[in-house]
């Protein structure tokens, strides 16, 4: 699924911390609903079995405090009765990505990745902190030749004969995260669309908001340091300055 790529320097044990959101960030959309959407496809009685929880569990993923109990219920609708934990999930995930390789190619932006790439020459320390399951960024990720790059996402183990969160990689639980993966430290910048990253991206020295929602520019503004750049990486539907 990879392809041929440039071989990067290694990254100094103190070179400069870069983080990575993957949503709207690196990839034009979110990556998990995409993956969890199709697993519920795979079944019809798994489609009406989410039918029958979304008007419970649908609207827990509208507000941050109930988002990961949202979300966890869609994620056991389609992994129960099949998948009993995170090794089967991940070979889940692996045909996902190698049998719609084409539209997940697409959704990677173009100029999100020419940042990427720029600081992984540079020797910085890039690391990617997603919401999504990790094997499922790198895997993408794969197809433009970063799959050795670090991800730190949300745990999954078994959960009522199927799967679900374990640590949703997600607002404060992202920072944890990060420093139990050995990203300790000061950040030096961080890349996000959304606010759930405040905590990431208050902790940066120098923060970027790229692709947020329009909603949100105004709350940027006001919570951020004065100046920090609020980008649009070619993420149509979403805010930010357009970036060539």
């Amino acid at each position: 699924m990879s392809v041929a790529g440039p071989r990067f320097p290694q990254a100094a044990p103190g070179a400069p911390l870069v983080v990575f959101d993957f949503d709207h960030t690196l990839y034009d959309g979110d990556s998990g609903s995409h993956l969890f959407r199709w697993m519920i496809g795979r079944a019809w009685w798994r489609v009406l079995l989410a039918l029958l929880i979304a008007p419970v569990y649908g609207p827990l993923v509208a507000f941050l405090p109930t988002r990961r109990f949202g979300i966890s219920g869609f994620v056991w609708v389609g992994s129960v009765f099949g998948l009993h934990g995170r090794g089967d999930l991940d070979a889940v995930i692996d045909r996902y990505v190698d049998g719609h390789a084409e539209a997940i190619r697409a959704r990677l932006l173009p100029v999100a990745l020419e940042v990427f790439r720029a600081h992984r020459e540079a020797g910085d320390r890039v690391v990617v902190a997603t919401g999504a399951p990790p094997e499922l960024a790198r895997a993408i990720l794969a197809f433009v030749a970063h799959e050795d790059v670090p991800v730190v996402g949300t745990e999954v183990g078994p959960r009522w004969g199927g799967v679900g969160p374990v640590r949703h990689c997600h607002n404060e639980m992202k920072m944890t995260m990060l420093r139990d993966a050995g990203f300790g430290g000061p950040v030096e910048k961080a890349y996000s669309d959304s606010s759930a990253d405040l905590p990431l991206l208050k902790a940066a020295r120098a923060p970027v908001v790229v692709n947020p929602k329009a909603s949100r520019v105004a709350m940027f503004r006001e919570v951020l340091p004065a100046g920090t750049p609020i980008l649009n990486w070619g993420c149509p539907g979403r805010a930010g300055e357009p970036v060539a």
